[in-house]
């Protein structure tokens, strides 16, 4: 195994763009290809492809191939999540797995090249027998890692954009996807445009702006569940002081007496969802014993993030398009909280309450143990955006 360009690997040049690309390096310099394909196992891979042939039906296009000219082979380029170039309007990018690589590998290609051309390459072995090492690092690995917080050093990490990017780090984290991204790809072309039909219902540039909209009038994430927090809201501002569960009952029933019996029954319960889980995160130090959530507004507006960064990969909008909604959306969020924290605690609250509603109680303890350990990632990581940016 070698650099694919020659070059060495980034020990003397700037910061690697991700984690990834410094642990590849890392990987490369100690000499290891078992460390190397133990690595791009567990990561996102990209090949480019043309728009035109990408919006072709039931058809992928063939793994490109290029010359590597120090080595004069022939070798099929892949990219990791950092190492993607500016977004362009007519070259998108399919995500492949290594062991995809592997079972579709063109028989008369024998190497495989990270990032080539960059401080932070790999030139892969991909003869037969070491195909058959990439699908059991495949197995091994259990695909691609979630549950990571992963940092583009060249992206936005100050002011306004990097502040509203931060808003949707939640689901950059869930899925183990660089969070202040504004580029190339979210996940890949097919898979952003597949994500905004379903469950969006976007397939197309107006209804995006329509959905969008919905996203920041907070008018999706459950118009009974922020009733009912507004209710207790009020009701604290009066008795200064935040109410007993009986007295927030007392007065839900009074908001609630002129509605159906749909969504008294869903006010009900999701004043015990709610309070049950305020509870829980007291136990576990998350929520401070005198604090609560007054909304839920971190849900729509962390989504409505990403999905500005799904239709940026899908091609529905430009770069400028998207940050200028990236930027509304951060807006809106510092008028609704007062910190990270209270923001991080409303986004984990309604994506479990909407979960124990819709999956049942123990549906929601892995949602809630899950949502715990990302809130807590972005809360306490020292590279976190949540710790280095300032709310207002």
């Amino acid at each position: 195994m070698t650099t694919g360009n020659g070059s060495g690997t980034a020990g003397g040049g700037a910061m690697a763009p991700t984690g990834i690309e410094r642990a590849l390096s890392a990987a490369v310099g100690a000499g290891s290809a078992d460390a190397v394909v133990d690595l791009l196992a567990r990561t996102r891979l990209y090949v480019l492809v043309a728009r035109l042939h990408a919006d072709i039906p039931g058809w992928t296009a063939p793994l490109p191939m290029i010359r590597d000219e120090s080595t004069r082979r022939t070798c099929v380029p892949v990219l990791t999540p950092g190492m993607l170039p500016p977004w362009h309007p007519e070259w998108v990018f399919r995500e492949v797995s290594l062991g995809e690589l592997a079972r579709t590998w063109p028989y008369d290609v024998r190497r495989l090249a990270v990032n080539h051309g960059t401080p932070y390459a790999a030139m892969v072995d991909a003869r037969p027998g070491r195909l058959k090492a990439w699908l059991r690092a495949e197995e091994r690995s259990g695909g691609r890692e979630h549950g990571r917080l992963l940092t583009d050093s060249g992206g936005p990490l100050h002011g306004p954009l990097a502040h509203g990017l931060a808003l949707g780090a939640h689901l950059a984290v869930t899925n183990g996807l660089v969070w202040n991204q504004l580029g190339a790809a979210y996940e890949d072309y097919a898979t952003d445009r597949a994500r905004l039909r379903s469950p969006w219902g976007i397939p197309h540039r107006a209804e995006y702006r329509d959905r969008l909209a919905s996203l920041m009038k907070n008018q999706l994430v459950g118009r009974v569940q922020e009733a009912a927090l507004r209710t207790r809201h009020t009701l604290a501002a009066r008795l200064g002081r935040t109410p007993a569960h009986e007295e927030w009952s007392e007065a839900l029933a009074r908001t609630f007496s002129a509605r159906d019996a749909d969504d008294r029954a869903l006010a009900e319960r999701s004043l015990h969802h709610i309070a049950r889980y305020e509870e829980r995160l007291r136990a576990d130090g998350a929520l401070a014993p005198d604090g609560r959530v007054d909304t839920l507004a971190a849900f729509d507006l962390g989504r409505a993030v990403n999905v500005v960064r799904l239709a940026l990969g899908a091609r529905y909008i430009d770069p400028y398009e998207a940050e200028q909604d990236v930027l509304r959306v951060g807006g809106l969020a510092r008028g609704s909280y007062s910190s990270w924290t209270d923001f991080s605690l409303g986004y984990l609250m309604a994506r479990i309450v909407h979960r124990a509603e819709d999956d049942g109680p123990e549906a929601a303890e892995a949602t809630y143990r899950q949502s715990l350990a990302e809130h807590r990632i972005l809360t306490q990581d020292p590279t976190s955006p949540y710790r280095n940016l300032p709310w207002s």
